[in-house]
Formats: C-alpha cells, sequence, structure tokens
C-alpha cells in the first residue's frame, strides 16, 4: 500500500478514522524497529505485537499489551505509510511488512489502558457515540458561544474548524451565539449535525472531493443569500469563522441581536415597497 496523507489543514476526527482504516495490515504485526526524534521516553516494544488502532477525536491510537502510543497530529501533522518524506520522522515504526512514519506531531506514551482515560461516548465518529450526554454538557455551559461547544473537544471529540462552519451554517446558527439562549430545537439539531456532517466529511475526504461540498468555510459569498460572507476570528479560541449575517441567527440575550435586526429590517423594507405598490 502506498498511502499518504497531504491535508495543509488540521486534521479532524474523520481523517483520523481513514488513518485507522488505513493502517489495519499492521494490526497482530511484531515491531522490529522504533525511531524518530520525539523527545520523550519510549519503552523497548520491539518484539511486541500490535493490539490495536483506535481514534478519539483527533488522537490516533497505536496499542500495544502494556502501552498504547498516542499521536496527535496538532496544526501542521502528516504521516506517511511505506514511505518517508525527507525530513526526519517525530516517530518510526517499522513492521515486518511495512512502515509507518509520523512528522510535526505530539507523541504521547499512556501507561494505562485507553477505555480507562478515553470517554467514547464523545467522540462523533465512535459508535458509542452519545447525543443526550453531549446536550447534558451543553445545558451545563449556557454562556458559552456556540462556535466554541463545537470545538470542545469533551463534548464533541473529532469535531474541528471546518465541521463548526459547516454545521453552524446548516442549522443557520452565528458562532457567536450562546448555546443557554438557542431553543432545544435548535440544539437538538447543532448535536445531530455534529455528528451527520462528521460522517459526510468522512465520505467526501474518502473520494477526495470534500472541498467541493465547502458551503461557507473559506466561501466569499453566501450560497443561500447571495450576500458576502463575514470572516472573524470568534470565540475564546479565536479559530475562524465563516458565516452569513442574513441567515445565520445571532441568539445572546434578551435583545435581538444584529443578525436578526438585519433579517428583520430586512423584511420590514420588503413589506413596506408591497404596501407602497399600485393596487
Amino acid at each position: 500500500m502506498n498511502h499518504r496523507d497531504k491535508q495543509r489543514f488540521m486534521p479532524e476526527g474523520p481523517s483520523i478514522v481513514i488513518l485507522k482504516e488505513a493502517v489495519q495490515e499492521f494490526k497482530g504485526q511484531k515491531l522490529i524497529e522504533i525511531g524518530g526524534n520525539t523527545k520523550i521516553e519510549l519503552p523497548d516494544l520491539v518484539g511486541q505485537p500490535v493490539i490495536d488502532f483506535k481514534s478519539w477525536g483527533k488522537h490516533f491510537l497505536i496499542c500495544f499489551s502494556k502501552y498504547t502510543i498516542r499521536i496527535h497530529f496538532m496544526l501542521f501533522g502528516s504521516y506517511r505509510i511505506n514511505e518517508k518524506k525527507e525530513t526526519a520522522p517525530r516517530l518510526s515504526l517499522r513492521f515486518p511488512n511495512g512502515e509507518l512514519n509520523f512528522y510535526a506531531c505530539s507523541v504521547k506514551l499512556l501507561d494505562d489502558d485507553p477505555d480507562k482515560i478515553y470517554d467514547w461516548t464523545a467522540d462523533v465518529m465512535n459508535k458509542s457515540w452519545n447525543p443526550r450526554k453531549a446536550g447534558t454538557k451543553l445545558k451545563k455551559i449556557p454562556n458559552t458561544m456556540a462556535c466554541d461547544a463545537l470545538l470542545d473537544q469533551s463534548i464533541f471529540s473529532g469535531v474541528g474548524n471546518i465541521i463548526k462552519n459547516e454545521v453552524l451554517f446548516r442549522i443557520r446558527v452565528h458562532p457567536e451565539s450562546r448555546i443557554g439562549k438557542l431553543s432545544p430545537k435548535k440544539l437538538s439539531a447543532l448535536v445531530r449535525e455534529a455528528r451527520d456532517y462528521s460522517f459526510d466529511f468522512l465520505e467526501w475526504k474518502k473520494a477526495y472531493v470534500l472541498k467541493k461540498h465547502w458551503l461557507i468555510h473559506t466561501k466569499k459569498t453566501c450560497p443561500r443569500c447571495a450576500l458576502p460572507v463575514i470572516k472573524k476570528y470568534t470565540g475564546k479560541t479565536k479559530r475562524r469563522s465563516f458565516f452569513c449575517t442574513n441567515c445565520q441567527m445571532l441568539y445572546r440575550g434578551s435583545k435581538i441581536g444584529p443578525s436578526k435586526k438585519r433579517s428583520l429590517s430586512h423584511s420590514k423594507r420588503r413589506s413596506s415597497k408591497l404596501k407602497n405598490q399600485p393596487s
């Protein structure tokens, strides 16, 4: 197999699932060499078979009998399967049937069972995903902006900036809306679409057509309103948000937010024009 990840944006949960599926040929294989410029001290795993490959959100897990190596790709991480880049790998694993090389990533050794460390019900790509628990967690953070809530990995593990922007556009919610001001229906839609869009992301990325399906992320014009898309670094995370102030409502307290005001004033102008038209 000759596989490479050439993405230049931060890997999101679906990308890690693709990696997990791509390395299954090494499951059960014994490690014959370990290397790389990682600064962490790794135990002698040579001769040990890989028990499993797992993913939790943006974490890629290589499981051995007593230890697990956790890979986080951060902003610019990448990997190569059965080939190498010119630069030195952060971690290199060689097996009888091939090799794995990881670059510009964070490497951490876990000496406990991943099932004791990770909450699989928070992973939007996991079969154990629990939308009810996500909803309960959201209700505990009413003052949090929707853009920050979607990027909270303890609630939506695997959701990244692309998914965040596309989900909020799908449900017509402004990224700076407060979670506590969303109706139960909107809150349910946010939870549902966080998972649904993640699986759409997975399908499109496998088919190499992901960018073709972006509706709002990095776009200049809203496909619904034909109005300019706003680009702004929002929330505590200060990540890029792309949104339309006309069709994505801003929910933030008793006062109507700018987005709603704009929509209402637009409706009033249209109503006034209709009234003034001759019969």
